[in-house]
């Protein structure tokens, strides 16, 4: 068990997430840690990961994913195609799943969903293609249910999400430009039917202008809002 036998959820910035289960297992979300303006810099490092979950293949989603891997062994998962390109890499185990499917690590129910986005890497002026972006349910070892949207809009099979998975928390991008503002956030709160929501994708860059004070504004009554400060830790 975890020092406390419950679920933490740590935020370095951007869409970084450290989740501890209640089962104490650690489940890094996203992870760009050296070049994230809001990482504190005793966090840039990770040493210690049970698994960790790409959402998508554009650079501030996947910054220390290889080097996380090495440093701890953490199998990863993501899409099939993003999934070969860290193989590519030099990193094993990784796990190329696709959007329904479920694979169950550490004891983690992992499955992947939907989200509408894109996903592609720019390297040397060129794009890489590295497959669709995607969502993630969690299923923890105390049948709690996680939803961690990755960068997304508002769709209308979030409606689905909720009648397969309920999950009780959301992840949900606020920052608007490239996601989904406050004013969507707060859709798809409702429409995934969850307990409480944890902003993220926001504040970043001056393009990302969405905020937790406009999130809480709009959020349906009894929904509660988790708002973290870049390192902070909610148990």
């Amino acid at each position: 068990m975890g020092p406390t036998g419950q679920l933490q959820i740590q935020w370095l910035g951007h869409s970084t997430f450290v989740v501890t289960s209640p089962g104490g297992k650690r489940i890094v979300f996203d992870p760009w840690l050296e070049a994230n303006p809001k990482c504190p810099d005793e966090h840039k490092k990770i040493s210690k990961a049970d698994l960790i979950l790409v959402t998508h293949g554009h650079a501030d989603h996947i910054g220390e994913v290889v080097s996380i891997a090495r440093t701890t062994g953490a199998p990863v998962i993501a899409i099939y195609e993003l999934a070969k390109w860290f193989e590519k890499k030099g990193i094993k185990p990784v796990h190329g799943i696709n959007k329904g499917g479920t694979i169950t690590i550490a004891g983690i129910d992992v499955t992947m969903v939907s989200a509408q986005h894109s996903s592609g890497l720019e390297v040397d002026g060129q794009v890489t293609y590295l497959g669709e972006p995607a969502g993630y349910i969690l299923r923890l070892e105390d049948s709690r249910s996680l939803y961690f949207a990755g960068d997304t809009d508002v769709f209308g099979d979030m409606s689905l999400i909720k009648q397969v998975h309920a999950p009780e928390i959301a992840f949900l991008p606020i920052g608007d430009y490239y996601t989904m503002g406050p004013k969507g956030a707060a859709l798809a709160a409702e429409l995934l039917g969850v307990q409480q929501v944890v902003p993220m994708h926001y504040g970043t860059f001056p393009l990302l202008t969405g905020t937790p004070a406009e999130l809480r504004t709009l959020l349906p009554h009894g929904i509660q809002l988790l708002e973290l400060q870049p390192g902070e830790t909610a148990v």
